[in-house]
């Protein structure tokens, strides 16, 4: 009798992990949808709201799944659940990473009052945007083992940005003081931040101009004209570097090792398995110059620190070469990046 109780009692715990879990997932995708949508005037807000809500979900889940239900609730009233802050504490316990801050930044701008937002914020949040939405997928992916790619194209992971650079003096002449006084120090907050930690925080977009002869890296082409012609002629095929190499190190390293998982390629370093962690992807970037490669790598130079990002390409690269030789390319290559320092 008591065996049955405890399978009944985990039973139910299990019905409330994928309930949450469904919603979660649910949440997310409007998150999504929302924000892709041009004609929705509120987007910044209703992508807040939303993608929170599937941070809370997903991580009431993750706590029931591993703690028990009991433990979203609170002790002396259990009618009510922890709070969002609680649950991040609770899965998050390093106040200074980087996804954790990026997601209380996000919550912050949820809980601003709506009249302080304009369509400026859009320029301040949307690379902490992009980032979350991959620290989300990595995660549900890690806690849950739900691939989000089973429920949106990969490609619709990539936010439709369209902004303008925030211009202080043009802020100031359009909103009132409470106002633009808010959005600037935002924008220099984020900013800050957003120098010293990496992609997990946050995700810049930038379009850089450079002279090649190599017309497969162009996204403008130039040609000298002949005499009579029009003197310039520019034909201009615009690319969103988070939408051509959407991976960081961390996404780019959970799918390449997921795809081995799926197709049985079993890799050892040194006589035992391994994974692709950050020592063997530093090792594989250097051996076959994948930071070199604009096919491969987005480089964001515009902070102290580059901030790096993958194309889909990189994972079908690196896939090739682990899979022809799963037993030493990752000695090699460890061996090879010794001898570059």
């Amino acid at each position: 009798m008591k065996t049955e109780e405890v399978s009944d009692h985990q039973v139910e715990q299990n019905k409330t992990v994928e309930r949450l879990k469904k919603k979660a997932i649910e949440a997310f995708l409007l998150a999504i949808e929302i924000y892709n949508k041009p004609t929705i005037k509120y987007r910044v807000e209703g992508f807040a709201l939303f993608v929170v809500n599937a941070w809370e979900l997903m991580l009431k889940a993750v706590i029931v799944k591993r703690d028990g239900e009991q433990a979203i609730y609170f002790q002396d009233n259990q009618n009510r659940t922890v709070s969002l802050e609680g649950c991040i504490r609770k899965v998050f316990t390093n106040e200074k990473d980087p996804l954790r801050l990026n997601l209380e930044k996000i919550i912050d701008l949820r809980n601003t009052s709506t009249h302080f937002i304009t369509e400026e914020y859009e320029a301040v949040y949307v690379p902490l945007f992009q980032a979350n939405i991959i620290n989300f997928s990595a995660k549900i992916k890690e806690f849950l083992n739900v691939d989000i790619t089973d429920y949106i194209p990969e490609n619709f992971l990539s936010l439709s940005v369209s902004f303008h650079a925030i211009d202080e003096g043009q802020i100031r002449g359009k909103y009132s003081d409470a106002v633009s006084a808010r959005l600037l120090e935002s924008a220099q907050k984020i900013a800050n931040l957003c120098s010293v930690n990496g992609s997990r925080f946050a995700i810049t977009v930038t379009h850089e101009h450079y002279i090649t002869k190599k017309i497969g890296d162009t996204t403008n082409v130039m040609r000298i004209a002949k005499e009579g012609e029009d003197p310039l002629m520019i034909v201009q095929k615009k690319t969103d570097p988070t939408k051509t190499h959407p991976f960081t190190a961390q996404s780019l390293m959970d799918c390449l090792n997921d795809k081995l998982r799926r197709t049985n390629v079993k890799l050892t370093f040194r006589g035992r398995p391994a994974k692709i962690n950050q020592f063997h992807f530093t090792n594989l970037c250097k051996h076959f110059g994948i930071k070199e490669n604009s096919q491969y790598c987005f480089v964001n130079n515009i902070y102290k620190k580059n901030q790096y990002s993958y194309s889909k390409s990189t994972i079908d690269f690196l896939f090739e070469k682990l899979s022809k030789e799963p037993d030493n390319i990752l000695e090699v290559v460890a061996r090879n990046s010794r001898r570059k320092k």
